[in-house]
């Protein structure tokens, strides 16, 4: 099913986007998605913390590695209970290259290559190019959507101050 109500494009072309829009106050959905150990990871991974769900198409693109470089960047800041993850479709072992290459210590990464029920889940699966939307989403304590932001043009940067100020709020 596609995303209701987002335009997004991808270097200015529409692009479509399936699964299930994610909204405010919703409950977050199941998913799993594998750690760069190759482990299963879900939001009960996470259980008891806010969770930044930064969903980006490839780690080993320029607009991708800015924004995880922005967000490990801003976790250090942030409480320990706080959790940022990136997701992606990259393979756990490149995500675990990328992240020793670039420092990555803050931000966990995971991939929704193998089970690729995240990009249904969230309402972010571009299935004509096997990637990822980028997006931003914020899960609260108590596992409800906090903030949702789907980035209308997948080569643009989410905005990260509003992540950060609701992040800050929930603590």
């Amino acid at each position: 099913m596609a995303t209701s109500n987002k335009n997004i494009t991808f270097k200015g072309e529409p692009i479509t986007v399936s699964g299930r829009e994610v909204k405010l106050g919703d409950a977050v959905p199941d998913f799993t998605i594998t750690g760069t150990d190759m482990s299963d990871v879900t939001i009960n991974t996470f259980a008891g913390k806010v969770v930044v769900l930064s969903v980006v198409p490839s780690l080993d693109t320029p607009v991708c590695a800015i924004q995880t470089r922005k967000f490990n960047e801003e976790a250090a800041s942030l409480s320990s209970d706080v959790a940022i993850l990136t997701v992606s479709r990259d393979l756990p072992m490149a995500q675990k290259r990328w992240c020793g290459a670039e420092g990555i210590n803050k931000v966990v990464c995971a991939s929704d290559y193998k089970y690729r029920n995240f990009g249904q889940a969230f309402g972010v699966d571009l299935e004509s190019l096997g990637l990822l939307a980028r997006a931003v989403f914020v899960v609260g304590k108590e596992g409800k959507i906090e903030y949702v932001e789907y980035v209308d043009e997948v080569a643009e940067e989410p905005q990260y101050e509003p992540v950060l100020a609701k992040v800050r709020e929930l603590l």
